[in-house]
């Protein structure tokens, strides 16, 4: 199930008090087939009660009727409008841009240079405050892009907000845990990753545990060098204070949430550090750079839905003669406007694009400086383990019995491969090492 039904209820009758938009809670249903593919199933829209209005609700189907096809085109249009929402405030933005800054803040604060976890995450923070900056400036600032062409509006960032205030948690940022909440994945220690996929053809998470076991991996063999016990861990200084930083001052009121990791051993310090590594590099990278595949073309994924349905009670006749008697105009009035989706494709296509100085993880541009002959040859494992990394994922790619990533049609599955070419331009692949566009 898709979920949009309970983040954004609270939001439907202040969305539609805007001027050309419109908003409802949604749930949508897909069948998982025998080969491996969702199918679209149903699609329900709510419109919660208003002091003057009953709640109405409507599910939609596909249909051979001719009418009813038509509205499950423009209820896929209102779906897609409210992941593409979604998406951008809260998968990107909140999860990774906005997650990284407390990790960057504390660790300047309290972290000497010289110190082997500031050394460790430093290439992981590259250019991210500066790109958070100009990204307050021009996009997501008031009546600044975001606002202008995605379907909140106004309201997007307050509705990021709730979403990190109900959703966000550290414990689950690290990718098998993400996949277990989301309901895509169950522990299982005989399975490969330690996870038994929801999925079995599923490629943001069977590429994404490649790279976060290359990730784990790499961070272990560094950690277990500098702290060899328990002691090592808790008597550092500096550690300590950049954690308790992260918690009470990046993150103030989930500061006394239960689920935060204890720096206390070896292995949690390598853990959190893997994935603060993970959010900052992969994740951002697996929701940034396909964002123009999918959404350049703006009928594929629209960022706003600008119109109600025309069935919707009490029903506004004719608005309702004017669908049945040209469907089409009244699908593309629906879409957003010409310059909102010009804009928005705009912005996709710099989003989606690599800087020429890009910096990829676990390249050699970034290998440690020092000459412990031990971590160098970690990073060095780390590099080969990425390379045979994107090795896999390229077969997986001209595979043809997983019909998820290859087949007429579908796009390959790149964005988790962890170098590319040199940019500028949209690149497809590569993994930055840091949250930097």
């Amino acid at each position: 199930m898709l979920d949009f039904h309970d983040l954004f209820l609270p939001y439907v009758h202040r969305i539609r008090a805007l001027e050309h938009t419109t908003m409802y809670g949604s749930r949508t249903i897909l069948f998982l087939t025998d080969d491996g593919t969702l199918r679209l199933l149903a699609i329900e829209l709510t419109r919660p009660a208003s002091p003057t209005t009953p709640q109405w609700r409507q599910v939609f189907t596909s249909s051979t009727d001719t009418t009813k096809s038509w509205l499950w085109r423009m209820a896929k249009s209102h779906v897609r409008a409210h992941d593409a929402g979604h998406h951008e405030l809260v998968t990107h933005w909140l999860r990774t841009h906005c997650a990284v800054e407390p990790y960057i803040l504390a660790a300047n604060r309290q972290l000497s240079e010289m110190h082997p976890v500031y050394q460790l995450l430093r290439p992981h923070f590259r250019y991210t405050m500066r790109i958070n900056a100009l990204a307050r400036s021009s996009l997501v600032n008031g009546g600044g892009i975001i606002e202008s062409t995605f379907s909140p509006q106004r309201y997007g960032m307050e509705l990021s907000s709730v979403a990190y205030d109900k959703l966000w948690r550290f414990d689950t940022e690290a990718l098998p845990a993400d996949l277990v909440r989301r309901g895509m994945a169950e522990e299982d220690p005989t399975a490969e990753h330690g996870l038994r996929l929801a999925i079995k053809d599923y490629p943001f998470a069977n590429d994404g545990l490649l790279i976060w076991d290359a990730i784990k991996g790499w961070v272990q063999a560094y950690v277990s060098r500098y702290y060899p016990d328990d002691d090592s861990v808790t008597q550092d200084e500096e550690l300590q204070a950049f954690w308790t930083e992260v918690r009470t001052e990046g993150h103030g009121d989930k500061k006394e949430a239960p689920w935060w990791p204890k720096l206390d051993t070896p292995e949690t310090l390598a853990h959190t550090l893997t994935t603060i590594i993970w959010v900052a590099a992969a994740h951002h990278a697996a929701v940034n750079f396909g964002q123009y595949d999918f959404g350049g073309y703006f009928p594929n994924r629209p960022s706003i839905a600008r119109t109600k349905m025309p069935v919707e009670e009490p029903v506004d006749d004719a608005a309702l003669k004017k669908f049945l008697d040209n469907p089409d105009e009244a699908l593309r009035e629906c879409f957003p406007s010409q310059v909102q989706a010009t804009v928005v494709m705009a912005v996709l296509e710099v989003l989606s694009s690599h800087s020429p100085d890009e910096e990829y993880l676990g390249g050699m541009e970034t290998a440690p400086w020092g000459d412990d002959t031990a971590v160098r040859a970690a990073y060095t494992r780390f590099n080969d383990e990425l390379k045979v990394a994107e090795g896999v994922i390229k077969e997986r790619n001209e595979n043809r019995m997983l019909k998820n990533r290859c087949g007429a049609g579908i796009v390959p599955y790149e964005l988790m491969k962890p170098f590319s070419q040199p940019g500028p331009g949209v690149m497809r692949k590569g993994i930055p090492n840091s949250t930097s566009i």
